[in-house]
């Protein structure tokens, strides 16, 4: 059962990014670290979808402002197999983390 970080990514500006895939046959239980590296607010979106570009009802996050050197943390997520971990920042100055356990 792996445990930890589950992924990790810095992705670039206005981009849908992929962080963490469940992997098939597995159940993931997260929490998902979203940090402003930046000097200004950054507005970003977070989903667990099923493709890199998500529905609209696949956003849990959607528009959330960060501030500058600030974090924005959602705990006690569950996603199944072949869900993606997919975030979107208005500048590339934000780095994300997911962690947790797969079972």
């Amino acid at each position: 059962m792996p445990s930890g970080i589950l992924g990790q990514s810095a992705p670039a500006a206005t981009t849908n990014t992929t962080v963490y895939t469940v992997p098939s046959g597995k159940l993931a239980s997260f929490s998902v670290n979203i940090l402003n590296r930046g000097a200004a607010s950054a507005s970003v979106r977070l989903a667990i979808a099923t493709t890199g570009t998500p529905a609209n009802e696949e956003w849990i996050e959607f528009g959330a402002s960060v501030p500058a050197n600030g974090v924005l943390e959602r705990t006690g997520l569950v996603a199944q197999a072949g869900e993606r971990i997919v975030v979107f920042a208005s500048t590339a100055d934000v780095s994300v983390s997911v962690y947790g356990y797969e079972e």
